[in-house]
């Protein structure tokens, strides 16, 4: 009896040792903001289940940046929910940004693709973000809208520091978190101990949430292209949209119909995913509704091939033009010195 307790003890610090090397007790923390609703504190570096999480000086899932965009640097700001975002599921390498700004700066177009998202965000929380932040130089603005966005209010800071899956701070033990934010939530499930589901909206609450959403993209819109700042849609669909077989989802119609009178892009991976294999969309969803990696170089080569290939946005070929007369330039430099010695 009397190694009982010291044996205890020595067995939950084993535990919360283990628990830590797995990134229990350093979750990325959340703030309440009353222009985003919420958003994730700035300048978090962790590593999370054996990947790697970092939001800058701004929020974003993305390196701290200066103000100011750096010369001969195409910067892209783009906003989204947890699609964009990716989640602890997902290494930032593997992120949309991250790879959408590696295919530029290898194809010669050196990039900043900056990530303003946040789970559950809607249209209103992006709109939200640029009304605080601004646009931050950029060459241009990319949307993240998924299907489930068409009809998402505009979400809260509601659960932010009451939620365990939204902490505000760090928990004192990792073993707390795993009990607190896995574990009972998982046993709740299991004996059916949750709230019962909330009531489908009706019909005209629905068409309602839908023209508050289309209401708030048009702001999003005006406010970008006061700057003369080009904008653009890149619309992600729910893995039902296009498994077991191709459908457009409600809404999805009017929403296209609104952005071409609007003139503004749209980078459709729904469309561009309709004819390809079943068994290769299979592979770009890790859930009903999120990309998996293979679904996220799969949309950030979309979005090189319209904006980039197909010249959507002309500073692309700017950039290149600009990169090809430097090396020009130095070639020829170089050059004459070597003749003059």
């Amino acid at each position: 009896m009397k190694y009982w307790i010291p044996a205890s003890v020595a067995a939950l610090a084993a535990t919360e040792l283990t628990l830590r090397t797995f990134g229990f007790g350093t979750p990325v923390l959340s703030q309440t903001d009353t222009e985003t609703g919420y958003r994730f504190q700035p300048n978090q570096k962790i590593n999370r289940f054996g990947k790697n999480i970092e939001y800058n000086q701004y929020s974003q899932r993305s390196e701290p940046i200066t103000p100011e965009k750096p010369q001969r640097k195409i910067r892209i700001l783009m906003t989204g929910d947890s699609v964009l975002n990716g989640g602890n599921p997902t290494d930032q390498s593997n992120i949309i940004t991250e790879l959408f700004e590696n295919k530029l700066t290898k194809s010669n177009h050196p990039a900043e693709v900056l990530n303003a998202s946040a789970g559950s965000w809607g249209i209103g929380n992006q709109q939200g973000y640029l009304r605080k932040f601004g646009t931050f130089n950029s060459n241009a603005v990319i949307l993240q809208i998924g299907t489930h966005d068409l009809l998402q209010p505009t979400s809260t800071g509601e659960k932010i520091g009451k939620s365990p899956n939204a902490p505000t701070q760090a928990p004192l033990l990792g073993l707390q978190e795993a009990v607190t934010r896995y574990a009972l939530p998982k046993v709740t499930k299991i004996l059916k101990l949750n709230s019962p589901p909330a009531e489908i909206p009706q019909l005209k609450q629905t068409n309602q949430q839908f023209q508050q959403n289309i209401e708030s993209l048009k702001a999003i819109i005006n406010q970008i292209r006061k700057q003369n700042i080009p904008v653009f849609v890149l619309f992600t669909p729910n893995r039902e949209d296009l498994l077991p077989t191709f459908q457009t989802p409600e809404y999805k119609t009017q929403f296209i119909q609104l952005l071409n009178s609007l003139q503004v892009p749209v980078i459709d991976t729904h469309t561009a995913w309709e004819k390809l294999p079943t068994t290769t969309v299979k592979t770009y969803f890790r859930d009903g509704v999120h990309l998996s990696v293979t679904g996220n170089q799969a949309a950030a080569n979309l979005l090189y091939e319209k904006l980039c290939v197909e010249k959507e946005l002309v500073v692309c070929s700017d950039v290149e033009s600009t990169t090809d007369r430097y090396r020009l330039i130095q070639k020829a430099s170089t050059a004459s010195n070597s003749s003059y010695h």
